[in-house]
């Protein structure tokens, strides 16, 4: 998987190589994306329910400059989980360059090793992604 090192939400920058030895499971998506948003309690219930295992949740905001505020709000407002960062450059960022993100939501599920496993990963709404984590956490 290309690697990625993005401003986190609580601080610093955080890496795709911070993360290893567990699977990742990466939301790309937008404060004005509305299929994204509609996509956040299904993903938080997934967070919760499968917390303390070995998976991290990332999600990757694609926000451009000027909605930097209106991203750090939306986080805290929403009490969102998980890794929060945003991309620089939002479309154009090297993250959506090497993964062909062309539309959002796109969920991408990287293994321990830093491999892909599903470059267009099931949604959190989707029962698939549940039998999928069942599967490669048991």
């Amino acid at each position: 998987s290309p690697s990625f090192a993005y401003e986190n939400h609580k601080g610093g920058i955080t890496k795709l190589e911070d993360l290893k030895g567990k699977y990742v499971y990466i939301d790309v998506w937008a404060t004005w994306c509305g299929p994204c948003r509609q996509e956040i309690p299904h993903l938080q219930k997934v967070e919760k329910d499968y917390h303390g295992r070995k998976i991290e949740f990332v999600s990757l905001s694609i926000d451009e400059k000027k909605d930097y505020e209106k991203w750090r709000k939306m986080v805290t407002d929403k009490s969102l989980g998980g890794i929060q960062l945003i991309a620089d450059k939002n479309w154009s960022s090297d993250f959506t360059m090497a993964y062909s993100v062309n539309s959002i939501p796109r969920f991408i599920l990287i293994d321990p090793k830093g491999n892909i496993v599903d470059a267009d990963a099931p949604r959190p709404s989707d029962p698939a992604l549940r039998a999928k984590l069942d599967e490669l956490l048991k």
